[in-house]
Order: C-alpha cells, then structure tokens, then sequence
C-alpha cells in the first residue's frame, strides 16, 4: 500500500453503516482535489449476506464477518464504527491501539463509564478519534447557527425543538438492541442526541436540566424469527420480550450562559417518519428550520425595513452557505439538499483531518470524543430528571 493511500473500512452494515459507506465513497468527489488516493476497502457485519451487499452496492473491494478482521487488517486506515452503542467501547477502543483512525456514531456509548474510557484511550493514542454529530452539517442548521452567532438577531432567548420519528409505531414490531438497555437510551439517546447538540450549537453548553420526562409506549415486542437491520420488520415469534427504554422523551434544559430550551423527543409520532424542526428565538428576532424542507430556513427579524412587510422570510440555501459550494455535485441555489450529504461533509473532513491537510473555514472538523461525552452527560442528566419526578439536575454531577 502507498505510503499516502488512505485505506476505509466501515463496521456495520445497517442503515446509518450505509449512510457512511456512501458519504466515503462520495467524499473525493467534492470540494475538489488534494485528498490523498482513497481505497474503499471493506464492509464488516456479522450478518454476512448484508455485509455482502452493501460491499458491492457501494463499491468496497471486499466485505468481512467481524470488526476484528478490521483490526487486523494492513490496508485499513480509517475506520467507522457503526454498530449498537453497546459495542463501541471494544471495537473502538481495539482500533485504537491498532493505530487506525476512528469515527463513531453517536451516542458514544451505552454508559457514562464507558465513554470516560473511550475519552481517555483518544487522549493517548498516535491516531485521530472523532464522532459524528452529522446534523451540524446540515445546510440550514450551520447557516442559522452562524446567524445566531454573529448576532444580527440579538441575544440568544429560547431554543424551541421536536424530533419526532414513527419507526417504533407498530407494536409487534421485531425487538431489537435498540429496544434493551436503561431508561433514557430508547428515543432519548437515539434522536435526542441529536435534538441537544444542535440546541447548544444556538445556546452553547447547558448547565442544567429539569422536568425530565420519560415514557414507553408499547412495553412489549415479539422476538424477531430473522435478521433485524436498521428499522425495519420482519417475521416474528409468539415470544414478547420487555422493552426497556423509553419511546417518548422530553425536557427543559438552562444554558450556562443564559436562556431556556424545550426539547421533545419520539419514536411513536404516527406520520413523522424523520421530522426534525426547531425554533431559536433572541432579542431581535427569530429563525425556524424544518428537516422536511431542508433546503431552506425562516428568519422574523423585528424592525427590520419597513414595517408593512414586516414577517418571517424564506431563505432559499445556496452557494453563500455553509457547505453548499464545491459541496454538491450541481452546487445551484435551490438545489436539492438532505441528510444523506451530511454523511458526505463528514467523511471528506475526516477524510482531509487523517491526511493532515488544514482545516479550511467551509469544512470544520468534526467532534472528538469529549464532545461525545458532553452529549451523553446532558442526557444523562434528563434521564435522571425523570427518575425522580422532573427534578432539576446538574450536566455532569
């Protein structure tokens, strides 16, 4: 292998290993060259026929049965982990001291305990560790975070956030990993993860949190006769299994430097299949985004212009924002722009951070690891705000 040939692997073939395979193998296609020659080299799951396919759906040379075949592999460089949180600390951490670089999904693990490890083994190894909180990439999102920043609206008030999902709507459903482990890493840390980061890309870090709220909806599923990937179905058995974690979530949350948010989260909101949406209020005005429209966002600016069309506009994304230019293979204003090109901003700076290139003002890094953390403790902390009737708790304590 060429001293300067990048070789990529990604662990888990699932729904969001996809999104990854596909964000690598787009990443050299944008923003133009200097990338050093990128190798797709292997998909790893244990459920071989999946890892097969997405193999050769995304053009990877070959496909493996076991992240440790990752691990031992010479022509792999780069590594996504993107399997049940339960596994990341093992994998990534044996990555690590392989010396392979490693981007993870969120959360970063499925405890507290184990994301301190996870921080810590980051800290002492020679390669580059970092999570991807891919929503950050989003057009819109990134634009309103830089609006609200540079203050043109004033100071920041109140962040306002729903993420309503319907993958778990069914009752007899398949039970899977997503449905096992303690109260608030159902819903909470699936999508809520998500919902806090963004909220502090408008607020900064949130000191507290209070009125945690946490239910389950369907408290039983049937045990799967098959193969579950993703969120999808399938056939299952008369066994049911409990479910251990939450459907629905929410809370109030502080910021450190001042302000409030509301945040709702759900899995079972008949008719949302991925609606996430928020609303930023400040001194001088506010700003709305919608993921269902993700190619523009609404800015109310008060007293700005004449009064008698005075109202919220519509900002059709372009070139002039965060991401788009050299981003998109058409990078047009009004171009269409989802979810799926945020995993291809990911990759390329991650990409572009392994081969040592410079940091550039249009493609931030992504996130290390004590981010990731950060976001588990806040939602670590709503977790506990609901186990004991909403009370106030502390990020951190």
């Amino acid at each position: 292998m060429s001293e300067r040939t990048l070789g990529v692997a990604v662990i888990g073939a699932g729904m969001a290993g996809k999104a990854h395979a596909a964000g690598y193998r787009s990443a050299t296609a944008v923003y133009g060259s200097g990338l050093p020659p990128v190798r797709l080299v292997s998909i790893a799951d244990t459920y071989e026929p999946l890892a097969a396919d997405t193999a050769r759906r995304f053009g990877f040379e070959r496909y493996d049965t076991s992240w440790q075949a990752i691990a031992a592999a010479d022509d792999i460089d780069v590594v996504s982990v993107v399997v049940a949180n339960a596994l990341h600390r093992e994998i990534v951490e044996a990555l690590l001291a392989v010396g392979k670089h490693v981007l993870c999904e969120k959360p970063l693990s499925a405890s507290i305990d184990d994301a301190r490890a996870m921080v810590a083994a980051a800290a002492s190894a020679d390669t580059i560790a970092r999570i991807g909180l891919t929503f950050l990439r989003s057009p819109g999102i990134a634009f309103l975070g830089q609006v609200v920043a540079g203050g043109r609206l004033g100071r920041f008030v109140n962040f306002d956030g729903e993420y309503w999902t319907d993958y778990a709507c069914d009752p007899d459903g398949p039970i899977s990993w997503r449905y096992r482990g303690p109260a608030g890493s159902g819903a909470l840390a699936d999508v809520g993860s998500h919902l806090s980061y963004i909220a502090e890309l408008f607020g900064g870090p949130i000191a507290s949190v209070r009125g945690g709220t946490l239910h389950t909806t369907h408290t039983t599923r049937p045990e799967p006769l098959g193969q579950v990937v993703g969120h999808t179905g399938g056939a299952v058995s008369d066994t049911r299994s409990p479910v251990e974690n939450d459907d629905v979530a929410g809370f109030f949350a502080e910021f450190s430097a001042g302000g409030t948010a509301s945040l709702q989260v759900s899995r079972v909101a008949a008719g949302h299949p991925n609606t996430l949406k928020f609303e930023v209020f400040c001194e001088r005005g506010s700003a709305s985004f919608d993921f269902r429209n993700p190619g523009q966002v609404h800015i109310n600016l008060i007293g700005d212009g004449d009064a008698s069309v005075a109202g919220t506009r519509t900002v059709i994304l372009g070139p002039k924002h965060p991401y788009w230019s050299g981003g998109h293979a058409m990078d047009a204003p009004g171009v269409g722009v989802g979810q799926n090109e945020g995993f291809v901003f990911q990759a390329r700076a991650f990409l572009e951070e392994v081969a040592g290139l410079p940091e550039s003002e249009s493609l931030p890094r992504n996130a290390d690891f004590a981010e990731g953390l950060h976001n588990m403790l806040l939602l670590d902390a709503a977790a506990r705000s609901a186990l004991t009737g909403g009370a106030e708790v502390k990020v951190g304590d």
